[in-house]
């Protein structure tokens, strides 16, 4: 393998261990978010935090995907990419959520309790 190309391979997994940072901590901050937002803390409502993780979870439980699901792998892999952007989404839209916090706006989420 060519220095190159082999750099580029590494840019690659760095891009996605970006994006798999920010969907776990979309996990992490949602909850926490929807307590204080229900508890009347936070305000105003990330309606677009809302929006996108109903998207992430009607897409998931929906008969219809772009690749059927009975394709086995190849049928899962759209449900892993499509909902993984979704989920991305939800944590660009949970960033002045997490301003508002305190909490560090960098690959390290937070704690849930904090």
């Amino acid at each position: 393998m060519t220095p190159w190309r082999w750099l580029t391979q590494l840019s690659r997994l760095r891009q996605r261990g970006g994006a798999l940072a920010r969907i776990g901590r979309a996990f992490r901050v949602f909850g926490p978010m929807t307590a204080d937002v229900v508890r009347g803390r936070y305000r105003p409502v990330p309606w677009a935090a809302f929006a996108w993780m109903a998207a992430a979870l009607v897409y998931l439980v929906s008969p219809l995907d772009l690749i059927p699901d009975f394709l086995m792998v190849i049928g899962l892999v759209d449900d892993v990419f499509i909902v993984g952007w979704l989920l991305t989404r939800v944590d660009h839209a949970l960033d002045d959520y997490r301003r508002w916090k305190g909490w560090d706006d960098g690959p390290a989420a937070p704690e849930s309790g904090a």
